[in-house]
């Protein structure tokens, strides 16, 4: 209770909603697992900490704009529409290990957000194979492997135990990764 009663009081000497900071803080004290870390949005100065998806699963796709595979954008929107309501949370980490990647972060955010009209969550490019691999690629290339190229989706369950990688060729709508997806909401 007294932790609480500074809080709020910190919060009104720096102008904060107390709101805002007691989400933070709880979200800290109850994620323990690799999706614990802050992450700047694409084309933002505004991090999220991707805790705030607790008890959600997750596909956590590698893009990049310049892809044959780029128009997955729209199967992948097409199910984040058709899903975000029953819990799924679609990530996008645009990546130029492969070389296809806009080196303005404003061009990317050009191809999503406008050509594709991308709703989900997109977040600043980085690196998502080898040692310089953003934090929650490093998870997944450790419990599974590296993607072997853009458009790599791996479907995380809601309680962080279960990681299935699609490659490339599985297309948003094809029916096993719909199928994963279901059964993954199912056991949330």
């Amino acid at each position: 209770m007294l932790k609480k009663i500074i809080l709020g009081l910190a919060a009104l000497c720096i102008n904060i909603p107390l709101h805002a900071y007691a989400s933070s803080a709880e979200n800290e004290q109850t994620c323990q697992d690799f999706t614990n870390v802050n992450i700047r949005k694409l084309r933002s100065e505004e991090t999220i900490n991707l805790c705030q998806f607790k008890n959600k699963p997750l596909l956590i796709v590698n893009t990049a704009s310049n892809c044959g595979f780029t128009s997955q954008f729209r199967g992948l929107e097409a199910l984040y529409k058709e899903y975000k309501d029953k819990g799924l949370v679609v990530l996008g980490f645009p990546s130029d290990d492969f070389f296809q990647e806009e080196n303005d972060e404003k061009l990317t955010a050009k191809v999503c957000f406008i050509n594709y009209g991308v709703t989900f969550p997109m977040f600043a490019t980085s690196e998502v194979r080898g040692s310089n691999a953003n934090a929650i690629f490093k998870h997944l290339n450790k419990q599974t492997s590296s993607p072997n190229w853009n458009f790599y989706k791996y479907l995380v369950s809601a309680d962080r135990k279960t990681i299935t990688r699609f490659n490339s060729k599985a297309e948003p709508s094809s029916a096993r990764l719909v199928n994963a997806i279901e059964k993954a909401l199912s056991n949330n």
